[in-house]
């Protein structure tokens, strides 16, 4: 609790962290620290947003650029042809397999937006040296990836604006608005839909006193 009350004091004193309630209220002055500057903040925020690619920073990168830092940085735990290797996952291939008994969620055939690739390669790769590669290194590995998967041209550079306007196999395939699968009616209870007090079917949990009673479920 202590550690977690200094922590906030920290951020509040930073202007990172504010209360609801004091929201409307002078901020309150804890005498230490000093106000994040613009380049701290620019230290953290590097998040790229994936549906339209807001955060992509300038730069570009080639294909053969990407497939010799990929061969340095990536193949090691992701196979030289990103098909995996050991207990890493495959980043390529699989296309068609969600609705299989073995679906393969890859980026061509898994991952909705190309953003989303530069984001995490930039904020979580390589493994064990997170946030080492330039931009024009990420766009070089995106457009490798890519260009494995059949989705990028082996001569053309890639860069934010051509990774924002490429659209992946899978973009269609995850639902933003409303539940459509047939067996979810408009009406469907989300709320005190319990008609009866829940009924225990086996009293191993009971017995290892990790359950109510029966009575007390019933009450």
């Amino acid at each position: 609790m202590f550690r977690s009350l200094k922590i906030l004091a920290i951020l509040l004193a930073l202007g990172l962290a504010l209360p609801v309630a004091a929201q409307d209220k002078p901020a309150k002055r804890f005498g230490f620290g000093t106000p994040a500057t613009t380049e701290q903040i620019a230290g953290w925020n590097i998040d790229v947003r994936g549906p339209d690619g807001a955060g992509l920073p300038p730069g570009k990168g080639s294909v053969a650029a990407g497939e010799e830092l990929f061969m340095a940085q990536c193949a090691a735990c992701h196979g030289e042809f990103a098909e995996g290797a050991g207990r890493y996952p495959e980043l390529i291939g699989g296309r068609g397999t969600l609705k299989s008994d073995d679906p393969r969620k890859t980026i061509d055939s898994y991952w909705p937006h190309g953003p989303s690739l530069y984001d995490y390669i930039y904020r979580a790769m390589p493994f064990g040296a997170p946030q080492s590669l330039t931009h024009d290194e990420v766009y070089s590995i995106v457009a490798w990836l890519l260009n494995q998967g059949d989705l990028w041209p082996a001569d053309k550079d890639l860069d934010a604006a051509s990774l924002k306007a490429l659209k992946l196999p899978n973009r269609d395939g995850f639902i933003t608005g409303g539940d459509p699968r047939p067996d979810v009616k408009p009406d469907t209870c989300m709320t005190n839909c319990r008609t009866a007090p829940p009924k225990i079917t086996s009293d191993l949990a009971a017995r290892l006193g990790v359950t109510p009673t029966q009575q007390k479920a019933a009450d």
